[in-house]
C-alpha cells in the first residue's frame, strides 16, 4: 500500500480529504461525510509510519520530529496538489491531506453575483471574505485574484499559510510568500509588503490587532487589500474588527474602517441535492449608508441596509439560502440549519408551502429527495509495492515553520475529473 495509491482512490471518489491513522482504515471525506475506504483493513503503526514517510524528505522528517506536527503542501505529478498536515496522536504518526485543484477556478464559472467582479476591480480599499472553517474562503479569494490577474496590469502579492493555489503570471506580476518559509509571520510579511510596490495584497489570515491595523492602513494608503476572518456575517465581521482594538482606539478605527472598507463576503457551504456542496453568500457593499453605520457605531442597523441594498449588489445570507432552495439546489432543512436567522428562512418556506416547519411544531415529512449516499468502490491496491519517491516540485513544496494547521476548503472537485480525463 502506497500513499500515491490512496490519493488516486481519493480523487477517483471525488473526495476532498484523506485521513491516515493507526487502528482505522484510510478514510476519505466525500460530500462532507468521512468514510472508510472499502476493502482496506485498519492500519498498523508500521504501515502508517511508512505511508507518512513517503510524504517527507529528510529535512521535513527532522522538522516533524522536532515540532511533532507540520503543515506543508505537495504536488504529485499527474494527480493534483495537496495540503498536508502530519501530527502525532497516541504516540503514533497520523496525517490529513486535502486536495487542491492545480488550476485556479474561474470566477465567471462559480455562479457568484457579478458584484464580486466589481469588488475585485476596485482601485483601493479592503475586501473581506469571511466564514467558518471549510466554507470556501480560499477558493473564492483565489478566483478573485485570478480574475485580477487576467484583467489588470498590476503587482499582486499574496501572504499565505501555506500557499494553496499557485498563481502564474498572466497580465500581472504575482509574488506568493509563505508564512514560515518566506517570512516568519503575517505581520512581518505585511510590513515588508508595503515596501515591495504592491497594487493588490492578499493577507491569508487577519489574526491579531497589529495585522488587522496594518491591513486597514495599507487599504487607506492606496492598495487593494483582500483578507479573511472566521466570522459568519457582515455585521459580525465589522464588530470583530472594532472589538479587537482597545476601547480608547475604537472610535478612530471605526472612522478608518468606514473609509477603507469596500465590501464583505460572508459565506458558508451546505449539502447540494444530487451531490456536492452549494455556496451561500451574504454580501455587503460599502455604500454611504454602510459607511455611516460603521462610523457612528450603529452596526445593528447594517441588517436593514443589507435587506434594502439589492440594487447595490447586497444580499443577506437568508435571502441567498432561500434562493438556493427555490432553485432546487438544496433542501429546506439544510438551509434553515445554516441560517443566521432560522426563523426568517422557516417563515419564508412556510409562506410558499415549501417547508411547513414552524418553530417548536412537529415537522412535516421532508420532500421526496434522496440525499446522495456515496458508494466507494473497492480499492485494488498492491500490498507490497517497493517504496519510491514521490515527484516533488521544489517550488511548490512548502513548510509552515510554526506548525500551525489552517485548512481551507475545496469547493469544486469537478476540476479534478476534467483534468484527469485530459491527461
Amino acid at each position: 500500500m502506497r500513499i500515491r495509491d490512496l490519493l488516486n482512490e481519493m480523487l477517483a471518489n471525488n473526495a476532498s480529504d484523506l485521513h491516515i491513522k493507526v487502528g482505522s482504515p484510510p478514510g476519505i471525506r466525500v460530500h462532507g461525510e468521512l468514510l472508510p475506504i472499502e476493502g482496506l483493513p485498519p492500519l498498523t503503526a508500521e504501515q502508517t509510519h511508512v505511508l507518512i514517510s513517503e510524504l517527507l524528505d529528510d529535512e521535513l522528517d527532522k522538522r516533524f520530529e522536532e515540532k511533532r506536527e507540520l503543515d506543508f503542501s505537495r504536488q504529485l505529478e499527474g494527480l493534483a496538489r495537496f495540503r498536508v498536515n502530519v501530527f502525532h496522536q497516541r504516540g503514533t504518526r497520523a496525517a490529513v491531506l486535502r486536495a487542491i485543484p492545480i488550476e485556479v477556478p474561474l470566477l465567471e464559472d462559480m455562479g457568484f453575483p457579478d458584484v464580486l467582479k466589481q469588488l475585485a476591480r476596485r482601485p483601493r480599499g479592503l475586501v473581506l471574505v469571511t466564514g467558518p472553517t471549510g466554507s470556501g474562503k480560499s477558493t473564492t479569494l483565489a478566483a478573485m485574484i485570478d480574475y485580477i490577474n487576467r484583467h489588470d496590469h498590476s503587482h499582486i502579492l499574496t501572504l499565505e499559510d501555506p500557499i494553496e493555489f499557485i498563481h502564474r503570471d498572466k497580465r500581472c506580476f504575482v509574488n506568493q510568500r509563505e508564512i514560515g518559509s518566506d517570512s516568519p509571520n503575517f505581520l512581518a510579511a505585511l510590513r515588508s509588503a508595503l515596501r515591495e510596490d504592491p497594487d493588490i495584497i492578499l493577507v491569508g489570515e487577519m489574526r491579531d490587532l497589529e495585522t488587522i491595523g496594518l491591513a486597514i492602513t495599507a487599504a487607506e494608503t492606496g492598495h487593494l487589500v483582500f483578507g479573511t476572518l472566521h466570522t459568519t456575517s457582515a455585521i459580525q465581521t465589522v464588530d470583530r474588527i472594532i472589538d479587537v482594538f482597545p476601547h480608547e482606539q475604537q472610535a478612530q478605527v471605526r472612522t478608518q474602517l468606514s473609509v477603507a472598507l469596500q465590501g464583505v463576503i460572508s459565506q458558508t457551504l451546505l449539502p447540494k441535492i444530487g451531490g456536492g456542496r452549494a455556496c451561500a453568500q451574504e454580501i455587503m457593499v460599502a455604500t454611504d449608508a454602510v459607511r455611516a453605520c460603521i462610523r457612528e457605531g450603529k452596526t445593528p442597523q447594517l441588517l436593514n441596509v443589507l435587506q434594502t441594498g439589492l440594487k447595490n449588489g447586497m444580499q443577506t445570507l437568508e435571502s441567498a439560502l432561500i434562493k438556493l432552495v427555490t432553485d432546487g439546489k438544496v433542501l429546506p432543512e439544510d438551509a434553515i440549519g445554516m441560517a443566521n436567522s432560522p426563523d426568517q428562512v422557516r417563515a419564508a418556506f412556510s409562506r410558499t408551502g415549501r417547508a411547513p416547519v414552524p418553530s417548536g411544531a412537529p415537522q412535516a415529512p421532508p420532500p421526496p429527495v434522496v440525499r446522495p449516499n456515496p458508494t466507494l468502490r473497492p480499492v485494488n491496491i498492491p500490498s507490497a509495492a517497493p517504496p519510491t519517491d514521490i515527484p516533488r516540485s521544489e517550488e511548490e513544496t512548502r513548510v509552515d515553520g510554526d506548525g500551525r494547521t489552517a485548512f481551507s476548503p475545496l469547493d469544486d472537485f469537478e476540476q479534478f475529473r476534467r483534468q484527469r480525463k485530459t491527461t
